[in-house]
């Protein structure tokens, strides 16, 4: 599954970046993290993460402090520990704009307040979890959708719920209920053949699933204005839109 965000503005934006040092003043931030980390201190990184820290689907997002204290083990490990401790703040953490500060090839991301936002690396027992979680989800799906490589989106709209799911090589399903309706049930629609396509180098992407003369995609909105919504559903037939619905993002 792609990075929780910021893969594509990385391989973008890394060769021309490469080779300055990071502002001191960002430094001084990245230098409080290390020695929390570096001296354990548990309750000192919590004070230095932005809650929820989101976790890849379908683990489940770390809420507040005391979540994050309980977990942190489990997302620190010591290969983790390891490259942070062992991290130079001028040459290994790089700013990229608007976006951040990241770690190595974005490990980590911290904001330009000294805040981590993100934190993309995956250790085994948290690999070992989505393994287990994703068993159990498939579990409690209508059996024409149980199969798949790993979930990606559920989004709701003000009349549907949507179920993106990898298939593998590539390739995406897109399942549909009535919001009203659980995914225990038979979906209403079911798409395959999809796929995922880039919208530029900010992060936001979408989904492109078609059906005879018909066209669904769903948009995924990483950067966008105040009042952009967090994704959104558009149908179109023969080239012309005939539904555009705003979306929350369930999970991810």
């Amino acid at each position: 599954m792609r990075k929780i965000i910021y893969v594509i503005f990385i391989a973008l934006c890394i060769q021309n970046i490469s080779g300055q040092d990071l502002k001191p003043a960002y430094q001084k931030f990245v230098k409080s993290f290390i020695a929390n980390v570096k001296s354990n201190n548990k309750e000192g990184v919590s004070a230095l993460i932005s809650f929820p820290l989101g976790r890849e689907y379908p683990i489940p997002a770390v809420k507040n402090k005391a979540d994050f204290i309980k977990r942190y083990d489990q997302i620190f490990d010591a290969t983790l520990k390891s490259e942070i401790i062992k991290s130079n703040p001028a040459k290994d953490w790089t700013e990229m704009g608007y976006q951040g500060i990241m770690l190595a090839q974005g490990d980590i991301w911290m904001d330009t307040t000294g805040k981590i936002i993100t934190i993309n690396y995956q250790s085994q027992a948290e690999k070992d979890l989505k393994t287990k979680l994703i068993a159990s989800e498939k579990g409690k799906l209508h059996p024409s959708i149980a199969t798949f490589k790993a979930p990606v989106y559920v989004l709701e709209t003000s009349k549907f719920r949507i179920r993106i799911d990898d298939l593998g090589n590539d390739k995406y399903r897109y399942a549909s209920w009535s919001v009203k309706k659980p995914m225990s049930e038979k979906p209403d629609l079911i798409l395959t053949n999809g796929k995922w396509i880039s919208d530029g180098s900010g992060g936001n992407s979408h989904y492109e699933f078609k059906k005879d003369t018909y066209l669904y995609e769903c948009y995924i909105i990483v950067i966008g204005t105040s009042d952009s919504p967090p994704a959104y559903l558009s149908i179109s037939q023969n080239g012309k839109e005939i539904l555009n619905q705003n979306a929350k993002i369930v999970t991810k």
